[in-house]
């Protein structure tokens, strides 16, 4: 099976009529941010989310918008050199912004952390892990108390980069809660075929994809076509090694639906047409061998 298409809203500019268009398509997850749309996809999202009480809805904590600085500020959670990052993984920060989002969203089943390796300069991963841990000491009471379904972390690069590992981001999760009965529950990071190596990995039965799915984890990935810009660099005989016939969005999503170990791919796709396109794109995997064979093009080329 593939990966299931689920909306993701970075960077759609009509969220509601997006999620309209996505839930009545069939999607199951929706995922969002605070700072997503100028600071109003919450808001956008909500009144639609209030209809669909089954789908899944995960949101973020970290990236701080101007509106939601001075908010901050007032409520004395942040000093204005602090709101002025744009950023925090401080606790008092992460409890009063996942109040802020459930006020609105009225739930979330995941929360994620924002890109975490933002909270730091350098290659500090001494501070990085203990900015986690606090950020997950927090959301392991909402968990607990019932008010989050759990949590997790949605990063660009603390992954790639080497900041970051699914192993130490269970250990923290495990420090966080006392225990190993923890609600660490999710991961997103980018995949495509520009950024690729989560899918090489996944293919010789590691990484971070691999090592999540063993955990129980459910995997996210952000940025199928890279921003938009992915089609456009795509070559007629790329398209044609993936699968013959198909667009080129299309092959470069079902390359990425296709990634052993990863549940869900968030798609910003905004027209019924490019839902039902997306979803025909995906029905039937990629065999291993020929998803090898187009990761191999990619790295030869």
């Amino acid at each position: 099976m593939t990966a299931a298409l689920a909306l993701g809203t970075y960077r759609v500019r009509a969220v509601s009529q997006a999620a309209r268009t996505a839930l009545a398509a069939g999607a199951r997850w929706v995922d969002t941010a605070p700072n997503y749309s100028h600071g109003l996809a919450h808001q956008e999202l909500a009144s639609v989310l209030a209809g669909h009480p089954s789908v899944r809805v995960s949101t973020k904590t970290g990236f701080i918008t101007t509106t939601q600085g001075r908010a901050a500020v007032e409520a004395n959670v942040l000093t204005p050199e602090q709101a002025g990052v744009g950023h925090s993984l401080d606790p008092a920060f992460v409890r009063w912004q996942t109040e802020q989002s459930l006020s609105v969203l009225d739930r979330a089943d995941l929360v994620f952390v924002h890109n975490p390796e933002q909270a730091t300069s350098g290659h500090d991963r001494t501070r990085l892990h203990d900015l986690l841990r606090g950020a997950f000491a927090v959301l392991e009471d909402f968990a607990q108390a019932g008010r989050i379904g759990g949590y997790g972390v949605a990063t660009w690069s603390g992954l790639s980069s080497g900041a970051l590992t699914v192993a130490e981001l269970l250990g923290l999760a495990e420090q966080a809660a006392g225990s190993a009965s923890h609600h660490f529950g999710g991961l997103q990071l980018p995949v495509s075929l520009v950024m690729a190596e989560p899918i090489a990995r996944a293919l010789d039965g590691g990484g971070p994809l691999v090592e999540a799915g063993d955990a129980g984890v459910i995997t996210f990935a952000s940025a199928p076509l890279h921003g938009g810009e992915l089609p456009g660099l795509m070559t007629p005989e790329l398209v044609d090694l993936i699968r013959p016939g198909l667009s080129a969005p299309a092959a470069a999503l079902l390359a990425v639906a296709s990634c052993p170990g990863l549940d869900v791919v968030l798609l910003s796709a905004s027209t019924a047409n490019h839902w039902h396109d997306a979803e025909k794109a995906v029905a039937i995997p990629l065999e291993r061998d020929r998803l090898r064979s187009v990761i191999d093009a990619l790295a030869a080329g």
